[in-house]
């Protein structure tokens, strides 16, 4: 994967890593929208992270540090190129960019259900911490 480029998103490539979340990943977010995406670009324009090659947008991964916490999201490879290293590649720059920001521990949203996803997230050394439970209200319709 040495040609593989790993790059912030820039607000022209939002249209494009919300049809690839839809082609590549599991599930939606009430987030995945093109304002969602836009306030957390606004807001931290260096969290959305994509591989391309050639042009071509392979994967993603939302990295968000609140500077409390370190926060993944949206790891997402496209179904032709999964298992050569695209993911690793990308979580590798999402934890560089953990530890520039002081971060010290990185947690990922991984669907119970999606069982490729846990695969992927254990092989990059993540594990599910089983005395915690995910608590949710909605804000917002």
């Amino acid at each position: 994967m040495s040609d593989l480029r790993i790059r912030a998103a820039t607000p022209d490539d939002l249209d494009a890593a919300l049809a690839f979340w839809k082609l590549a990943a599991e599930g939606t977010s009430i987030s995945d929208d093109r304002a969602g995406v836009e306030r957390l670009v606004a807001r931290d324009p260096e969290s959305l992270l994509l591989a391309e090659r050639d042009g071509e947008l392979l994967g993603t991964v939302i990295a968000g540090f609140d500077g409390w916490r370190c926060h993944l999201y949206r790891l997402a490879v496209h179904p032709d190129v999964r298992r050569q290293g695209v993911g690793s590649a990308l979580l590798a720059a999402a934890e560089e960019r953990f530890v520039a920001l002081g971060g010290r521990r990185g947690d990922a949203m991984v669907l119970d259900r999606n069982e490729r996803a846990q695969h992927a997230w254990r092989a990059g050394g993540y594990a599910p911490e089983p005395q915690w439970t995910r608590w949710v209200k909605h804000l917002t319709d």
